[in-house]
């Protein structure tokens, strides 16, 4: 179960900046420059300070197509194999579908408000916005990391109905691309004696997980088709 009483933002935010050697300016909310700077030092995206500060995400960030999840384990199947220059191309490839008009939604996908407020409601959230549901997020927290857990258990542990343990913390890690120490200075949850710092090749995906977020399921099959083929090279 999570812990009775979870922190307010402004503590989350002061447990991330304290780990900096930087400290939470006078005024609160702090100004999307500090957060920027912040989420920099931190290998986060700034986003997801905003969610952790529990400021609003802006609507545009939001806008997804709901249909890529298996596609994104797919992508992900590829391109971890593949050597820096190979996952370059496809990050290059990924850019440049990104950058481009974006088609029409299917859904819209926010963070749930009903869920109990919670580190693993917070970092659910966080995959949220990299468009992973429950079931995309089990497989590739699988493949990245080796933590193999059901859709239904990281959906328990957003609901604060299993215990976020050092195992789970290390598969948020790599899934987010995220330093396991930044999410023990979060959370409080102790990596294990076995945790390992992420490789190269998991950053990349991760990096590559958030370029996509916005792409249509045809996009993200496309770069996987691309990936398979660096693959053969």
């Amino acid at each position: 179960m999570e812990p009775p009483k979870y922190p307010g933002p402004d503590v989350l935010l002061a447990r991330l900046a304290q780990s900096r050697g930087v400290a939470l300016p006078t005024e609160l909310p702090p100004k999307e420059g500090f957060l920027n700077g912040l989420a920099d030092q931190l290998g986060l995206r700034i986003h997801d300070l905003f969610l952790i500060g529990g400021l609003p995400v802006p609507e545009e960030a939001l806008d997804f197509d709901e249909r890529p999840g298996n596609g994104v384990r797919i992508l992900v199947e590829h391109v971890l194999p593949l050597d820096g220059s190979g996952r370059q191309r496809v990050m290059d490839h990924a850019r440049t579908l990104a950058s481009g008009p974006r088609r029409l939604r299917i859904a819209e996908r926010t963070p749930r408000p009903e869920a109990s407020p919670g580190y693993g409601s917070l970092l659910k959230d966080m995959l949220a916005l990299r468009n992973l549901n429950e079931s995309a997020a089990a497989k590739v927290m699988c493949l990245v990391s080796g933590v193999c857990k059901s859709a239904s258990t990281i959906a328990l542990v957003r609901n604060g109905r299993k215990e976020l343990d050092a195992e789970l913390l290390d598969g948020f890690a790599a899934v987010l691309g995220v330093p396991g120490t930044v999410l023990t200075t979060l959370t409080g949850v102790r990596r294990s004696e076995n945790s390992r710092e992420l490789t190269p090749q998991v950053v990349d995906v991760a990096a590559l997980i958030w370029e996509i977020r916005h792409l249509s399921h045809e996009q993200v099959r496309g770069l996987a088709d691309l990936a398979e083929e660096q693959g053969r090279t």
